[in-house]
């Protein structure tokens, strides 16, 4: 489900989602968005490696998806003002 959802993100990321407590957070923490599952009914998202938040098991996937298409948005926008800079050091 997740990765239907996620088919139209072309912008280049790391994504772990891993249901493990012992090894998810070493994983998470190399990784630009993470969620580690495992816990009573939730997990913890990270965010850039760093713990950030823990949101509820249900709520997973739709949390996911609005965090990559996020981040997809500042990659890109990163990407054109870097293009821009660039276009103007050679002018």
């Amino acid at each position: 489900l997740l990765e239907e959802r996620l088919a139209h993100i072309a912008t280049p990321m790391t994504l772990s989602v891993i249901g493990c407590v012992v090894n998810g957070p070493g994983e998470a923490e190399q990784t630009d968005i993470g969620f580690t599952g495992g816990g009573a009914g939730s997990g913890m998202v990270y965010l850039a490696g760093l713990s950030d938040h823990k949101i509820r098991n249900e709520n997973i996937v739709d949390h996911l998806v609005e965090l990559v298409e996020e981040k997809a948005r500042e990659i890109e926008a990163a990407r054109e003002e870097e293009k821009r800079a660039d276009g103007e050091a050679t002018l």
